[in-house]
């Protein structure tokens, strides 16, 4: 158990104990009050010094956490509350406090499709109630990326439901390039987000590659029951380590891609890194820049540095930088005018 969370159980039990103005409180009982709730906590007794108590105490006084406890010594030995009916648990809530939480509950809110936070909803629904009875009620001022109009959103929690308890699903498909649907097994690994759109990874079967599966694509899912679930240490973060998106493809290894970035973009591209691999090599007068990224290419990199226009050049390698003319020369066909 950390630090803190032991120094918020101590909070909490000497709390408790000065509620009780019944009795009268040493610093010895309140030792031993706490020794007992930590080892209630951690399943083993810890020491509690003398000074530890004192430090407790002297914080739950201050402003630090927001409690500013009335804890006061009569008899030079005794320990309450001068108001016998103060608690820190009462604390009223700060405008800062109303403002973080009101944001917090707003931001969870749109995270309505998972059943994992359709169990804390009435947690959120009493924290809202809680806020919006102390505040004005005010307008939410974040706001997530969110498409509600997208297809497949209603499968998340189904696939959700499915990779917790290790699932098999019979998954009908139909992929943009193929005419006709397939259907086929798949063993779900994570559900992953990019540019706005949902994707299921995993694996068809054990001997083939690791494969990600559009939700707008998914026509239709039903469970088999009967084949084992594919037990596979599927590491999500070393997977997608060398590539922008969530196309993977086996057997290309990363290498390093130069780019020139023009003045407009040099900011946008130093300030949000295209990918965790990139590095400044050049810094030129005009306030253009070289970077360079070192990740395997793809679709959706491509796609990226494309919508870059005319502020991007990819400088090497050869191979993509052909690529990429070749696109750009048929992109511009399209506007010239017929003779």
């Amino acid at each position: 158990m950390s630090q803190n969370k032991n120094a918020l159980i101590r909070y909490k039990t000497i709390d408790k104990c000065l509620q009780n103005k019944y009795r009268q409180w040493t610093l010895e009982d309140l030792i031993e009050c706490c020794s007992h709730a930590l080892e209630e906590y951690e399943g083993r007794q810890i020491p509690i010094s003398k000074r530890t108590i004192q430090m407790d105490i002297q914080m739950m006084r201050s402003e630090k956490l927001g409690y500013n406890a009335p804890i006061v010594v009569y008899d030079k030995k005794y320990y309450k509350y001068e108001d016998e009916d103060f608690s820190i648990t009462d604390i009223p809530l700060t405008e800062t406090d109303m403002n973080v939480l009101t944001e917090t509950v707003s931001m969870l809110k749109q995270f309505k499709d998972f059943s994992l936070f359709n169990d804390v909803s009435d947690i959120l629904q009493r924290l809202e109630d809680k806020i919006y009875a102390e505040k004005s009620h005010t307008k939410p001022v974040i706001y997530l990326d969110k498409n509600e109009n997208l297809k497949g959103l209603h499968y998340l929690d189904e696939i959700y439901q499915a990779i917790i308890k290790k699932m098999v699903l019979i998954i009908t498909y139909k992929s943009f390039k193929s005419r006709e649907e397939t259907k086929f097994h798949f063993h779900p690994f994570i559900l992953k987000e990019f540019n706005n759109r949902w994707f299921l990874v995993g694996k068809k079967k054990g001997s083939q590659p690791i494969t990600n599966l559009a939700l707008d694509r998914i026509i239709s899912i039903d469970y088999d029951f009967n084949l084992p679930y594919l037990e596979e240490d599927f590491d999500a973060e070393l997977f997608y380590k060398n590539v922008i998106g969530v196309t993977v493809n086996s057997g290309l290894q990363p290498r390093r891609i130069e780019l020139w970035i023009d003045a407009e973009n040099a900011p946008y591209v130093l300030t949000k890194p295209l990918h965790h691999t990139q590095r400044l090599i050049q810094e030129n007068e005009d306030k253009s820049v070289i970077v360079h990224l070192f990740i395997a290419p793809n679709y959706e990199m491509e796609r990226l540095l494309l919508g870059f226009g005319c502020g991007i050049e990819i400088l090497r390698p050869e191979s993509l930088r052909k690529r990429m003319k070749n696109t750009l020369q048929k992109a511009l066909q399209k506007y010239e005018e017929p003779t």
